[in-house]
């Protein structure tokens, strides 16, 4: 009787009181090659009857199929050979304990005993393949057994090699079984009568509910009813079991038994699959899912269906364990490739090998193709990879896979092997189809990321490929096989490129129409036309006819082009009126090539020289201009001088000064070089104009004054001695700008020694003053700033460690923070400091500007006090530091002049500053304030600590704004501005 509460159990009482219990669990018998040559044929038994499908040339469900065999007993079992060359041939088990052996070879002839199923009638598009009865063998069974009595005595058959099988037999008494392996008798005798012989028995404790043989790795694995996994050692001379282990040295155990199993290489290791009837996924003795509807292994790659309705295919090369399991337990996955939605209560049932297609089974019966994503990509890097570029157009074209993965897969192959991709694709239209497809992003960065596991190919250029790279090759590789088959083909590499060459386009479509061809597959003009205005806008190929100045091709663009004749024939015959020169101007100017505009016009003659200037002038092209005409020629001059002009409204006074010059215009050079200080030009230029002594001295006053108003006094000081002969006002200029030497220099050049004593001793004694009373004052708000700041930072140190939640409000003045924000704590809106949120966020852009440069208050109590401070105390260090060559400068003067106590005086204060600031730095930039003000890591790289830094910072620290002003100033004590003659 069948149990009413476990489906497809058998209770089975016999006369001597002996009871036996089946479990049948539901299989798919598949073929398991991994080739081409495989027609992943897939059996179902039906009682006597064996249907085969044959899912390489039909898709069809039970109970219909591809062609039958009929066999003299009820089936028990279908096998497929585990041979990879001969996966087509298949065993069958009947209920005689017969072995009957079909092998499928090239004839395409029938045996009686197989039948054409329901399809047969229908016709292939290839001869169907059917296999062919060899040989039904009768198995031998030890000590005389009658094989009658037990028609279910041989289980879960197995064919390991051509004359070898493996099968299980189970002990009626006792909870053992048997692992035979059956072997084709050798003698002639044996072998005309049809035996198989148990050449060797193995007993094993328990009952094996499962056998699965690897037709890669050649292991065979055992699994008990208690989820025990042992590996059979079928390939010595006798059969021998051993418990299976796991790279630990463990043996592996499903924690429950499982109705399918199979024998994968997961990192390097094989493993163990198994799957329960709840649909509780392992992987060796690790449970890894437990929604999973069926699974199959096929190459590289392990499929498994969900109680979520996806497939899922997972790359088993050069993975781990880990990983996979990783993949397997998260809730969802992130790359395309591997997720694929499915219907509700699919089931696999085989993939077609060297194919893309995964045959699917639904609930109701109907089976389903379905090309996977991981499965589609797999196959079409293989074919790349192999050159086979037609295969993969095929499939690429078919599944809707951008074209650019034949180029992006490996940029170098691919253009190293441009003409076997043409002759391979050999169709006009499809060698289109990819140069339409084209584009300069890398799909393999974007749309189809290699797996981890394979080795990336570089393209050209990390950032992009260069598409006109791939037009040039193609076009290269099509004109040398046949230019005009490829016509159409060559005529779209010119249109795709990042710049179209219409030009060339249209001159190719004119000499068609001039020429012809009477070669056969030949393309007319008409034709390119034709297809032209498919890929271009029809105006745009229509400007581009005419800038070819060829009129009789604009005519045919027009007329291809559907215009209205009253839109360009009356333009088109105004034109042809014109001088050639003239024409094309116009032509250049209605298309708004001016730079080619003003190359024609040049060429028309002076009478059109002024219309040349104005279109100059409209549209900025002097660069141009000056190149088409002699440099000595009135025209040439006329741009220079309207050239200086446009720089001069630009504010580019010396390089206007520099056209002026070179043109002749050596006034209007003057005022330029007058006007941005550039007095060498200036006075070169004035040589030129033969300007008078008065009028030279009269400028070289104003360019002092110009270079005093740049603080450029030692050259405002030249100008003057040299050009203007007032050596007095240059000795006081030089006295201004601290040039203590130069000064010298020039009173004993001229032998006026009394301005020693009236202007130069008075200038330095004041200036020893000035700098002693800057050092006071600069040290003096030095001290200041370092004692609040010290003070400023013990009350936060003490806040913070009273309320370590509080947080400290960073500038609220300055828009550090988002304007829209208005939530404050309590203690900020009671505190003295409290503003407005309305009053910040309706600012103005121009308050907000001077917000920003007073966002540090020195006032005390003020938010950010401690980074005005840190502010101020770096300018007081900078200012001191920039002071060394002017007080070096200053103490040669003073001991020259046997000032030397008032320059031990000065040397003594600046040493003193220099000291307080050196020995200062280590505790205002202390190590522990600059870590706490340290930028945090975030983005891709960030880190759970460095995320929690950051937002801690948001509290306790500053914006990131002012992080420059944590880092100490540089004191350069290489520098050397003491005089060791004071010391």
């Amino acid at each position: 009787m069948w149990d009413p509460v476990t489906p497809y159990r058998l209770h089975v009482l016999c006369q001597g009181w002996h009871y036996l219990c089946y479990d049948w669990h539901w299989t798919t018998h598949r073929s398991l090659g991994d080739n081409s040559s495989d027609l992943a044929n897939v059996a179902v038994i039906d009682g006597n009857k064996v249907l085969v499908t044959v899912f390489r040339q039909t898709v069809i469900p039970p109970p219909m199929c591809t062609y039958y065999l009929l066999l003299p007993h009820p089936v028990n079992q279908v096998m497929f050979s585990a041979h990879s060359k001969k996966s087509n041939d298949l065993a069958v088990l009947d209920a005689s304990n017969q072995v009957s052996i079909y092998k499928c070879g090239d004839s395409v002839s029938m045996d009686p005993t197989v039948k054409l199923g329901a399809v047969g009638g229908s016709g292939f598009k290839v001869p169907l393949r059917t296999p062919h009865l060899e040989k039904r063998y009768t198995i031998q069974f030890e000590n005389g057994e009658d094989q009658e009595v037990n028609p279910l005595k041989l289980t879960l058959l197995t064919w390991i090699e051509e004359n070898s099988f493996l099968a299980v037999s189970h002990s009626q008494v006792s909870p053992r079984s048997a692992v035979h392996r059956l072997t084709i008798a050798s003698s002639e005798v044996a072998e005309e009568q049809g035996q198989l012989t148990l050449s060797s028995s193995v007993t094993v404790e328990g009952i094996i509910i499962t056998l699965c043989c690897s037709s890669k790795t050649k292991s065979v694995a055992l699994q008990l009813a208690d989820g025990q996994i042992l590996k059979c050692l079928w390939e010595s001379p006798s059969l021998a079991v051993e418990p299976w282990k796991s790279p630990g040295g463990f043996p592996v155990r499903f924690p429950y038994p499982c109705i399918q199993t199979e024998l994968a290489v997961i990192g390097g290791e094989e493993c163990v699959l198994g799957l329960t009837d709840r649909c509780r996924f392992f992987i060796s003795d690790t449970e890894v899912a437990s929604d999973i509807t069926s699974f199959t292994l096929y190459d590289e790659f392990l499929l498994l269906t969900t109680h979520s309705h996806t497939c899922l295919c997972f790359s088993l090369r050069d993975t781990s364990l880990k990983t996979l399991q990783a993949s397997l337990c998260s809730s969802h996955v992130a790359n395309g490739e591997v997720l694929r939605k499915v219907e509700r209560g699919s089931r696999i049932v085989t993939v077609m090998p060297q194919d893309t297609k995964l045959i699917l089974q639904m609930p109701r019966g109907n089976l389903e193709v379905v090309h996977h994503r991981a499965l589609v990509l797999a196959q079409i890097r293989k074919w790349l990879d192999k050159l086979m570029f037609k295969e993969a157009f095929e499939c690429m074209r078919k599944l809707r896979i951008n074209l650019n993965l034949i180029h992006d897969h490996n940029p170098k192959v691919f253009l190293e092997n441009v003409e076997t991709f043409v002759r391979q694709i050999d169709s006009v239209n499809h060698i289109n189809l990819f140069f339409t497809e084209l584009k300069e992003e890398d799909v393999t960065k974007t749309m189809y990321p290699p797996p981890l596991s394979s080795s990336a190919h570089l393209s050209m250029d990390p950032a992009k490929k260069n598409l006109d790279i791939i037009c040039d090759a193609m076009r290269t590789a099509m004109e040398s096989i046949n230019p005009h088959k490829y016509c159409l083909s060559i005529l779209t590499s010119h249109v795709k490129k990042s710049t179209p060459e219409l030009e060339i386009v249209l001159q190719k479509v004119h000499e068609l129409q001039e020429n012809g061809s009477s070669v056969p597959d030949a393309v007319s003009a008409e034709e390119a036309l034709k297809y032209l205005l498919l890929l271009v806008d029809v105006n745009e190929l229509y400007d581009y006819s005419l800038g070819t100045y060829n009129f009789n091709l604009v005519i045919m663009v027009a007329e291809k082009s559907q215009k209205d004749p009253k839109e360009y024939l009356p333009f088109l015959n105004t034109l042809k009126k014109m001088e050639t020169n003239y024409q094309r101007y116009t032509i250049d100017k209605y298309l708004k090539r001016y730079a080619k505009a003003i190359v024609h016009l040049s060429k028309c003659g002076l009478q059109y020289f002024q219309e040349c200037l104005n279109l100059i002038k409209d549209k900025n092209l002097y660069k141009e201009a000056l190149k088409l005409y002699l440099p000595n020629s009135q025209q040439h001059k006329a741009i220079c001088l309207a050239y200086g002009e446009h720089l001069i409204q630009e504010h580019q006074h010396e390089t206007a000064g520099l056209v002026f010059a070179r043109s002749g215009a050596y006034r209007e050079a003057l005022s330029a070089f007058l006007t941005c200080g550039s007095w060498q030009q200036a006075l070169c230029v004035a040589t030129q104009l033969h300007l008078s002594k008065d009028q030279v001295a009269d400028l070289s006053r104003t360019l002092a004054g110009k270079l005093v108003e740049q603080r450029r006094y030692n050259e405002a000081a030249i100008v003057l001695e040299q050009y203007a002969q007032d050596y007095e006002e240059a000795v006081l200029l030089l006295l201004e700008g601290t040039a203590w030497e130069e000064a010298l220099r020039l009173v004993y050049k001229y032998n006026r020694l009394d301005i020693i004593e009236t202007n130069i001793k008075p200038s330095i004694l004041e200036a020893q003053k000035n700098y002693l009373a800057f050092l006071d004052a600069q040290t003096t708000t030095f001290s200041r700033h370092k004692k609040r700041l010290l003070v400023v930072r013990e009350l936060k140190e003490q806040a913070q460690q009273l309320n370590p939640d509080c947080e400290v409000p960073c500038d609220q003045e300055s828009d550090l923070f988002s304007e829209t924000s208005s939530v404050v704590s309590g203690s900020e809106m009671s505190g003295k400091y409290s503003h407005s949120n309305s009053r910040i966020s309706a600012r103005s852009s121009k308050n907000r500007r001077k917000a920003e440069r007073k966002k540090h208050s020195l006032k005390e109590g003020s938010p950010l006090e401690d980074l005005a401070l840190l502010e101020a105390l770096h300018e007081v260090i900078q200012s001191i530091e920039k002071l060394k060559d002017e007080v070096h400068r200053i103490l040669k003067a003073l001991f020259l002049f046997e000032f030397n106590e008032r320059g031990k005086e000065l040397q003594k204060a600046f040493e003193g500053t220099l000291q307080l600031m050196e020995s200062s730095l280590p505790e205002i930039w202390t190590l522990t304030y600059q870590q706490n003000s340290a930028i945090p890591v975030l983005g891709p790289g960030s880190t759970a600590n460095s995320i929690m830094a950051f937002y801690h910072q948001q509290k306790t620290s500053v914006p990131v704004f002012d992080a420059e002003l944590f880092i100490p100033p540089k004191i350069d004590r290489r520098t050397q501005w003491k005089l060791s003659l004071l010391e």
